[in-house]
């Protein structure tokens, strides 16, 4: 017996994949580090809890992107939460050329001089354990060294190209 395709299915490829995703809700991140002296960000919507014991997450960067070669060199990250009052840090972030650490963006030096936004619902500062090759990606993998989970607002989500808030 021969497998048909499904109706409507289509050849899987860059613009396939984005389209599913367009379909999913993630929850939205912004990933922070120190390169050369001066803080470096993206927003992530890849954060994933890896293992309880030992504390890991991992999250997916572009190697393209101009946050890449500060986390190919850096031991630490910062793993930020967004609320759903930061719809315009998590814009801020993901946009290409932007001044992401000046005003209004509010943040501190935080544990193994690692950028720490402020108002985030919670945050983690992580020691990168691996950077596994994934395509144009690297799968970061990263161990939990500090945070605080005691943040105010509600998750920010990410869904058909937008940022949005959960519905009760």
């Amino acid at each position: 017996m021969t497998a048909t395709p499904a109706i409507g299915a289509r050849t899987a490829g860059p613009d396939l994949l984005r389209s599913v995703f367009r379909r999913h809700a993630a929850g939205v991140a912004v990933i922070t580090a120190a390169h050369g002296g001066r803080p470096v960000g993206f927003t992530a919507t890849s954060l994933t809890s890896v293992s309880a014991d030992p504390p890991m997450v991992s999250f997916g960067v572009g190697t393209g992107a101009s946050s890449w070669p500060a986390i190919r060199e850096t031991g630490h990250v910062g793993v930020h939460i967004l609320g759903e009052h930061q719809q315009e840090l998590a814009a801020t972030f993901a946009r290409s050329g932007a001044d992401r650490f000046g005003a209004p963006t509010a943040w501190r030096e935080g544990p193994e001089g690692v950028p720490v936004l402020d108002g985030t619902p919670a945050w983690l500062v992580c020691r990168i354990v691996a950077r596994v090759p994934a395509g144009d990606h690297r799968l970061v993998l990263a161990e939990a060294v500090a945070g605080d989970p005691d943040g105010e607002g509600r998750p920010l989500l990410y869904q058909g190209g937008r940022f949005n808030a959960l519905r009760d």
